[in-house]
């Protein structure tokens, strides 16, 4: 049997996380169609599999995610798994038809996203996620994406977080983007116990490294990283492959597959080197991959114990591909 998932701590507090976490956003058909019952089957497969935390947001899907996560984990003992949502976008009933592809989910449109990172919003926004989720608690809230939206976000949506932490209602708060240097700012001028930084701590991207890791090491706050494949480049790297939501440049392409040469040639698949990476940081408590399927699932638990030799990094440093100074596992 597959050796469980470690658990780590977030922060100072009392809530764990599994160092391999579940993301939740493929089951509510991110860029393609996912079933009922083969979204079941990959949250099942994780639980089987040792993983205990469990990550989703309204975004994923117009609330399919949760609605799905929740029931994929109804009857499980809510004292053994972490869940964590997001706060910042509102869902607002839309009765004009169509399909969410736009935003990169392949659901029917019922609903529109507003962003609202307001006190009252945050609060909203969690009541309603407990009910899609049909919990009466989660474990941690992150403020989502508020790149555009900084001064609320740190005015407004982080004292509410504050609060409920405060109140008993959440266990850890933070906040979970695409960015460092937000991130870094969150860590440095307020009391969160975690980030969610999503692809800019992977193989590929090493912008984390420079300031918000330090800082978070620093402080005592955990770092989760999201995007390990940066959107399936280090997956699967190859002419047509996504990189951050999007085609991948020329560029970016042509260092994936030197990643994976050098890899390869220590017998290691870059998707092991590309998940095991991150947890080489002392600042972050585990990695969260997506999955649409229980196979994407067990091969996730078995890349993250897939060994990886030293002169595999040595090799990645001697040739310019990772920064002397980047830890590794």
């Amino acid at each position: 049997m597959t050796e469980a998932p470690r658990r780590r701590r977030l922060g100072r507090g009392a809530v764990e996380v599994t160092e391999l976490g579940f993301g939740a956003a493929g089951i509510a058909g991110l860029y393609a169609p996912v079933g009922e019952e083969r979204a079941r089957q990959a949250v099942d497969a994780a639980w089987e599999a040792g993983v205990r935390y469990f990550d989703t947001a309204p975004h994923y899907g117009l609330g399919l995610s949760e609605r799905r996560l929740g029931a994929a984990l109804r009857g499980r003992p809510r004292g053994e798994y972490t869940v964590s949502t997001k706060a910042g976008r509102l869902l607002v009933p839309h009765a004009g038809g169509g399909d969410d592809l736009a935003d990169g989910f392949a659901v029917p449109a019922t609903h529109r996203r507003v962003w609202d990172f307001s006190a009252d919003g945050v609060r909203r926004s969690l009541e309603e996620s407990l009910t899609r989720l049909g919990l009466d608690r989660v474990d941690v809230v992150y403020l989502h994406d508020p790149d555009d939206h900084g001064e609320q976000a740190f005015g407004e949506a982080y004292p509410a977080l504050e609060r409920l932490r405060a109140e008993g209602v959440v266990g850890a708060i933070g906040a979970g983007m695409n960015q460092a240097e937000m991130l870094t700012r969150f860590v440095r001028d307020t009391d969160v116990d975690v980030v969610l930084c999503a692809g800019r701590y992977t193989l590929l991207d090493h912008r984390a490294l420079d300031a918000l890791l330090p800082e978070a090491a620093a402080r005592g706050v955990s770092v989760v990283a999201g995007g390990v494949f940066n959107s399936g480049l280090l997956a699967d790297p190859r002419p047509g492959a996504r990189y951050d939501y999007a085609r991948a440049p020329g560029a970016v392409l042509e260092r994936a597959l030197r990643l994976q040469e050098v890899t390869e040639r220590h017998g290691v698949p870059l998707r092991a080197a590309a998940l095991r990476f991150p947890l080489g940081h002392p600042a972050v408590a585990g990695v969260l991959l997506g999955a649409r399927s229980a196979a994407e699932v067990r091969d996730a638990v078995g890349l993250l114990r897939c060994p990886v030799p030293d002169a595999l990094w040595a090799e990645l440093r001697a040739v310019g591909l990772l920064p002397d100074h980047a830890p590794v596992p």
